[in-house]
């Protein structure tokens, strides 16, 4: 009997663009379009951006103001549709629940797993809390575990634990450097092609 399936999806550069370049580009400071897809050490990261957000006195109202003038990739809202009618899907993402959701009223609320920001009253990001260590590869191996035959996609070197652990993991439009670091997993341009490989991939799995 076919196992079933579910399909893990990063939510930055797969269904909606970088909220951390849309402030960069909104705010001016350059400093802040660092993303994943260029640094694999994410506390690194996110310590560097805390840095930057309190040196340029950016509070979380701020932050809010430019996400909420975001929406989904072109052909994401669809893209998901389609996805939601074939399979079960999650949302993995690095992202903060204080940031994610006006894009996931627009995307029809599709379930989300990801972290939460600490933030005093006045405003201002005081620090950031994982949900666990390399909570998107424990979230495929849990769903593993419960006999769901896995599927994943994503863009940045924090997707790459999670595409490694399902059993079938896809690039989707990565930095060029990543399939040449990471050739063991399928890279897809488009929406219509990532389409065709989930589909391969679950026929496969019968």
């Amino acid at each position: 009997m076919q196992k079933p399936v579910v399909v893990c999806l990063d939510l930055e550069g797969v269904l909606v663009p970088e909220i951390w370049i849309n402030v960069a580009v909104k705010t001016g400071i350059d400093d802040l379009k660092i993303t994943t897809r260029e640094m694999p050490d994410y506390d690194k990261l996110m310590r560097r951006r805390l840095e930057i957000l309190h040196r340029e006195t950016l509070k979380i109202g701020d932050i809010q103001d430019v996400i909420e003038k975001m929406g989904p990739l072109e052909g994401a809202t669809d893209f998901l549709a389609w996805l939601r009618e074939r399979y079960q899907v999650i949302i993995l993402s690095d992202t903060f629940y204080q940031f994610a959701q006006p894009l996931m009223r627009q995307l029809g609320f599709p379930t989300l797993f990801c972290n939460q920001l600490e933030i005093d009253g006045s405003g201002r990001i005081l620090n950031y809390r994982m949900r666990m260590q390399d909570p998107k590869k424990h979230a495929v191996a849990a769903l593993k575990a419960l006999n769901f035959f896995t599927m994943a996609a994503g863009d940045s070197y924090n997707d790459t634990a999670m595409l490694g652990e399902a059993d079938a993991g896809f690039f989707f439009c990565p930095p060029g450097h990543l399939p040449k670091e990471f050739p063991q997993f399928p890279v897809t341009w488009n929406y219509g092609e990532l389409q065709a490989r989930l589909v391969q991939a679950a026929m496969s799995s019968e």
